[in-house]
């Protein structure tokens, strides 16, 4: 048979099954228009009393059965057998058999029950029973149409597996696959675990501007829009460190806030212009205060999510029950590319290792800037177990404390996991007057064309000015540690709604 055969055969398969579809569709919407017709429209009913979900019948099945018991949820299967049937309930913790008897519910709900549809949202209600098969099951007393589906789901047996697709109807999503259900379920619970842990131990949970007039705190390119009743250019927040720290000036000793952050970025696994960032803020501490707090805290949140200490990524194995290591930018370097960055003085001797190794360099980075990007190069891909990187250069910490010692570096850490940054921590910088130079420097950093240099923020200056106490502090990228905890491999796995390209574009 010919290419174009194929292709004429192809489309007219493709034809005929979009023909059957729309006949599905619309045998859907005149079934709809029956029951309302008889005065049996589902969208008339406004609520309806469950005693249980499915998960909740089967692990009390021995206290249950005998029982009533209510449930809801949306039938994933329907077998009709003359007299009697069979259908499964999904709801939020998983699914049970229903058993359908005419017999049971009665003539005419069992002829409305025969026609409903997979997808229908159904309540039931009976005694729970095992079948001679052995499966737990419930013995409909009565049967509630609660929500009539006008849309087909995807055949069961090869599910929604299309990435593009699942991420667009995240809904559909949801309920063709378990797994999916479970990462968010477990989302949510990394999130409450996170609060429970920092609420214990005296902190406040606070909330700061999404729109600002200066969009500091990180090196992001910010989202800007235009607010018409000031007439005034504000940006999306592209972190929330600096108005905690006003906070701490204020005198609130222990902040943390969890909230969306925007950055004017790429998409990629482990990139999504909008994100989920958790900061905190503690007066009277510094980044070793950070580290333990960071340690304690990534420990309780993978118990109580996972169960263990143990959390298995990819072909990783990473183990959180021993305490974290702990590494130099410089040392870093030197172990995993032989350049050591003590041994360098100058941007000049810094560029020349940099060419040897080649390792590729802007004309505006200084030697800083380049022992970053060595380490970027030959160290973050072999920090699989919780490593902290401490000590980076200042050239790229304007918001962090310098180390008295060596003010070269500052009191700075990075929180590596599987390769990836999962955290950033600071002894935050509190002199509002090297606050100020830093600011300048990074003003000619954007006059030089750096788009993710960070604006002078007067009023922060001003608060510094009125007096910071030393306080440590840390962001957390939410997305990457549920992406750690639920072993996903994209963070649009983690995110319900990913940002996709238009499908008008």
């Amino acid at each position: 048979m010919s290419q174009e055969n194929n292709s004429q055969n192809n489309q007219k398969n493709q034809s005929n099954q979009q023909q059957d579809i729309n006949q599905l569709l619309r045998i859907r919407r005149e079934k709809l228009a029956a029951l309302q017709e008889a005065g049996k429209d589902p969208f008339q009913i406004t609520k309806f009393d469950i005693t249980h979900h499915s998960q909740d019948v089967k692990d009390n099945f021995d206290v249950l059965e005998g029982t009533n018991v209510t449930i809801a949820g949306r039938m994933m299967f329907k077998r009709v057998m003359g007299k009697a049937s069979f259908c499964n309930i999904q709801d939020l913790k998983g699914s049970i058999q229903c058993y359908v008897a005419r017999d049971s519910i009665g003539e005419e709900p069992y002829a409305d029950f025969k026609k409903y549809d997979v997808g229908d949202i159904l309540g039931i209600s009976g005694e729970v029973f095992k079948t001679k098969t052995g499966e737990m099951s419930i013995h409909a007393a009565t049967v509630t149409l609660l929500s009539k589906s006008l849309q087909i789901l995807p055949e069961k047996f090869h599910g929604l597996t299309d990435t593009d697709t699942r991420y667009r109807q995240r809904y559909v999503d949801l309920i063709m696959n378990a797994e999916v259900k479970d990462t968010f379920i477990k989302r949510s619970k990394v999130i409450s675990s996170i609060r429970r842990y920092l609420d214990d131990q005296g902190f406040m949970e606070v909330e700061t501007p999404m729109l600002v007039s200066n969009a500091g705190g990180a090196a992001a390119r910010p989202f800007e829009t235009h607010f018409n009743a000031l007439d005034e250019d504000l940006k999306l927040r592209i972190s929330l460190e600096l108005y905690l720290k006003r906070l701490i000036v204020g005198g609130m000793e222990r902040v943390y806030e969890i909230g969306r952050v925007f950055r004017n970025e790429g998409l990629d696994t482990r990139h999504n212009p909008e994100f989920t960032l958790m900061e905190l803020y503690q007066a009277y501490t510094d980044y070793h205060g950070m580290m333990d707090l960071t340690e304690n805290l990534y420990r309780y949140v993978a118990k109580e999510v996972t169960g263990s200490e143990i959390i298995a990524y990819g072909e990783h194995q990473m183990d959180l029950s021993k305490p974290f290591e702990r590494i130099t930018m410089v040392d870093a370097v030197r172990k995993y590319s032989g350049v050591d960055f003590n041994e360098i003085h100058t941007l000049e001797e810094a560029r020349a290792a940099a060419k040897e190794k080649h390792v590729a360099f802007e004309e505006r980075h200084k030697k800083g800037d380049i022992l970053n990007l060595f380490f970027e190069e030959f160290v973050e891909e072999h920090l699989i177990q919780p490593t902290f990187v401490m000590d980076h250069p200042i050239e790229i910490s304007p918001l962090t404390k310098k180390k008295p010692e060596n003010p070269e570096y500052v009191e700075r850490f990075e929180f590596f996991m599987n390769g990836w940054e999962m955290a950033n921590a600071y002894s935050e910088l509190n002199d509002p007057i090297d606050q100020r130079a830093r600011f300048a420097a990074q003003e000619e950093l954007l006059a030089a064309g750096d788009a993710e240099a960070n604006h002078t923020d007067e009023d922060f200056l001003n608060a510094l000015s009125i007096g910071m106490p030393p306080t440590g502090g840390i962001g957390f990228g939410i997305d990457r540690m549920v992406m750690m905890m639920t072993n996903s491999p994209s963070i649009r796995d983690v995110l319900a709604f990913p940002t996709l390209k238009s499908l008008d574009k």
